[in-house]
């Protein structure tokens, strides 16, 4: 971590900045101050630069950019850290890991062989964090995207027969096929999204915690990591895998229930409250916690287990290889914290 010499500017990346709620932040961030310079992480080339065309449109924000990654690549994760190395951009003040996949009808992996939910949703911003750290410029913001869902008792998700989340361990997560499930598969497709959204969680409280217990993060120069729920969004693409029935019924009838449903929120709505939690001075210090919405809440009890919040992180940066000067003791030289 380094600390800002002087006015240069601020770059936030954005995963899955390219449409829904990752869109809708990257525009109110942009919309907020000409300064911030935007930088849309996606796979999708095509899409991802019509989008960046009309974010500089929609904010007059010209500092808008596309850098392409994919989440289920590590090799892809690495070459977009070394882009970003390399690029003139503005010294990095946030990171919010917002992409995620839900899929419900079959078991696929990543290009390494990791299960793909965990893969992308979990390991994907685990290493792409870790990473980008040592570029991180005090006093910096890093948000993970995760959802309600992750919570066993949560009416809403009894309502709509979201499974709870169940985490054994990060390997088992990651390699699925050695363990006996005796589930159908969109019950084990949902199941494995509820149990990311939770290593999400245990993955920013452990971060947070490593931050501070090391003294990276103070008061004075803080690195922040939180997690936000931007509630039930209907109409997103996380529906894709979805049958056509389901995915009329996700993209266009179940979004006017925003208007009738406390906890569900239009993208744009999310988008806003997201962004917030990047720019707004109240949370420049909060840190290691759950917001819904911009409302500090408690999430799972499951959550704050620190001896899984450990494992997942141990067990993670073996799976993505992390090299020793790429780990977050190894980078230690790199940061030079200024009180």
């Amino acid at each position: 971590m380094k600390v800002q010499p002087s006015k240069l500017g601020k770059t936030v990346i954005i995963t899955g900045g390219n449409r829904g709620l990752g869109y809708e932040c990257a525009k109110a961030i942009a919309a907020f101050d000409q300064d911030w310079h935007v930088i849309i992480a996606s796979r999708n080339h095509k899409q991802a630069t019509l989008s960046v065309k009309q974010l500089v449109a929609q904010t007059g924000n010209r500092s808008i950019e596309l850098i392409e990654l994919d989440l289920a690549s590590l090799a892809s994760i690495r070459a977009f850290a070394k882009d970003f190395a390399a690029s003139n951009c503005p010294p990095l003040h946030a990171i919010v890991c917002n992409a995620g996949i839900q899929i419900v009808t079959r078991t696929t992996y990543t290009k390494d062989g990791f299960e793909s939910t965990f893969g992308v949703n979990h390991l994907g911003h685990f290493l792409l964090v870790n990473l980008l750290l040592q570029h991180l410029v005090s006093p910096s913001r890093i948000i993970f995207v995760s959802s309600g869902t992750h919570l066993p008792n949560e009416k809403l998700n009894h309502l709509i027969n979201i499974p709870s989340p169940k985490y054994c361990n990060a390997r088992l997560l990651a390699f699925p096929e050695s363990a006996c499930i005796e589930e159908d598969i969109l019950t084990i497709g949902l199941r494995r999204y509820t149990t990311s959204k939770l290593c999400n969680i245990l993955c920013a409280y452990e971060l947070a915690h490593r931050l501070q217990s090391q003294g990276y993060s103070t008061q004075q120069q803080p690195i922040t990591v939180n997690v936000f729920d931007p509630g039930l969004m209907p109409g997103t693409g996380i529906a894709r895998d979805y049958n056509s029935i389901q995915r009329f019924a996700w993209n266009f009838l179940l979004p006017g229930i925003c208007l009738f449903v406390p906890y569900a929120n239009s993208t744009n709505k999310s988008g806003k409250n997201l962004a917030r939690l990047i720019l707004a001075p109240e949370f420049a210090t909060v840190t290691g916690k759950y917001f819904v919405d911009l409302q500090q809440v408690r999430s799972s009890k499951e959550s704050y287990d620190r001896k899984k919040a450990a494992e997942l992180w141990q067990t993670s940066a073996q799976l993505v290889n992390l090299a020793p000067d790429e780990t977050f003791d190894g980078i230690k030289e790199n940061f030079a914290v200024h009180i």
